[in-house]
């Protein structure tokens, strides 16, 4: 009996790919993602610079954040299939050099067109990075070191987008936006270092056959669907553009998802979502971050166009909120190992919810002390609800589906943003209409309410699907 039980004990202690240096091999794959998602924010402080800069409206600047998030969900699906066919190692290598690529792209670009091609460029090394991230994590760390695992990774996920106004507004002090995209060079170069030194093959390739059908269905639907969301802001929600987009998206999507449900081998393992603790998970990471990027996409803009603050002034102000992420990030995965993901997941929310009330109550002439609250308090909440439902989700998978299950996850996650960020731009200009003649700030600010309020109302839907979690850890 005891033999036994030690068997068991040494089973639980090993992990699915033994690593001499689970960390080392990390590094590379953590400093791309920090760089990916710090791009997904990092721009948002600069948009009213780029707005003036580049002679465009509103509604085509976010395409800068849309764009670069569109490609990242249209490449996600592809990754489980990537996989099969390149080790690891070159997977992630032409990653980081396809950023790298991007970025100086972006930054010497001399119009809004070329600057919209670098970021999307560079959309497309993200979607590749963040479901390896998971994987790679899952397997080689052993099971009772996996939630602080999975914490470090929803660190990267959670502090890069939140500290990414801070830094962008700390370099638009003293340079010009194309300083933003040549700081994520330097950064790149380390991570390509850490990878050829560092990082191992996890898996066989065994180079299936592809369906491209399920290429094309993919990358048509995904694209419709964000595009349609998108067109609303300059077209209004019920043109012809936008739901024509939207339904082609949805008709799309729905063939693509008959056509992985029935084949032998799928290019996304969509029977993931058969299992509960999965879609739980997975749907609660969804409006996380979704809750993130809305705010961190409307906050920056109201603090200069609302609030009237300088540009450097506002990353200052976004510090606090940043550093509070990364705190509670690091903890809440750990929390996922003692108590599981309920309670987390149904404070986390909360939380959020208090934060974005406290947002949408912002006038032009709020104090700086409770701006800095405000975001504190969302960037405490969403963090503790994410690390917690995102273990929880892919702990549920076992075997070959759990590398469908990063990809399913990450890919959703990265369209809900770009939905998300499209809907609180869409809700930005009603709301500013809605307030009629007057003055500028005061009806942007009318304008960030209207969005601040789709965020809370994210945020009271993650509560209550919380609801469901179960008491103890899967």
């Amino acid at each position: 009996m005891d033999s036994v039980q030690s068997s068991q004990t040494n089973v639980a202690k090993q992990a699915r790919v033994p690593v001499a240096h689970p960390m080392l091999a990390m590094m590379g794959m953590l400093i791309g993602g920090f760089v990916g998602m710090f791009s997904e924010t990092s721009l948002n402080i600069a948009l009213p610079q780029l707005m003036a800069q580049l002679n465009v409206t509103t509604a085509t600047v976010q395409w800068l954040v849309t764009g670069y998030m569109l490609m990242v969900g249209v490449v996600l699906p592809l990754s489980s299939i990537i996989t099969k066919w390149f080790t690891t190692r070159q997977v992630i290598l032409f990653a980081l050099v396809d950023f790298a690529v991007g970025a100086v792209i972006s930054a010497s670009a001399p119009g809004f067109g070329v600057l919209l091609f670098g970021r999307m460029i560079q959309g497309i090394a993200t979607g590749l990075i963040l479901p390896l991230m998971f994987t790679v994590a899952m397997q080689i760390f052993p099971p009772y070191k996996l939630g602080a695992a999975m914490g470090m990774v929803g660190l990267v996920i959670m502090f890069a987008p939140a500290v990414g106004p801070t830094l962008a507004g700390l370099v638009l002090g003293i340079a010009s936006w194309r300083w933003i995209f040549w700081l994520f060079v330097p950064f790149l170069v380390i991570a390509l270092v850490f990878a050829l030194l560092s990082l191992k093959n996890i898996a066989p390739v065994t180079r299936p056959k592809v369906d491209f059908l399920s290429i094309v269905l993919s990358t048509i639907g995904f694209g419709s669907l964000v595009m349609g969301v998108s067109l609303a802001s300059d077209h209004g929600w019920g043109s012809l553009p936008v739901i024509a987009s939207l339904v082609l998206g949805i008709i799309v999507l729905a063939w693509y998802t008959h056509r992985q449900l029935n084949m032998e081998k799928p290019i996304l393992n969509l029977r993931a979502f058969a299992i509960p603790g999965f879609r739980i998970g997975a749907s609660l990471v969804m409006i996380n971050f979704g809750i993130i990027l809305s705010a961190m996409y409307l906050l920056p803009m109201y603090i200069q166009k609302g609030a009237l603050v300088p540009v450097a002034l506002t990353g200052i102000i976004m510090f606090p909120g940043g550093v509070m992420n990364a705190i509670v990030s690091a903890v809440s995965g750990r929390l996922y190992d003692r108590i599981g993901a309920r309670v987390p997941a149904r404070l986390g929310f909360i939380i959020s919810m208090v934060g974005a009330l406290l947002l949408a109550f912002t006038t032009t002439s709020s104090a700086i002390w409770y701006i800095i609250l405000a975001h504190v308090i969302l960037m405490i909440g969403a963090p503790l609800a994410m690390s917690p439902s995102q273990t929880h989700g892919l702990n549920a998978l076992t075997g070959p589906i759990a590398a469908d299950g990063s990809a399913i996850m990450n890919t959703l996650q990265q369209i809900v943003g770009a939905i998300s960020t499209a809907i609180a731009t869409s809700l930005l200009g009603i709301g500013q209409v809605a307030y009629g003649a007057g003055s500028h700030a005061a009806a942007f600010v009318n304008g960030a309410h209207y969005g601040f309020y789709f965020t809370f109302v994210l945020a009271l839907v993650g509560f209550l699907l919380a609801l469901r979690l179960p008491k103890q850890v899967q």
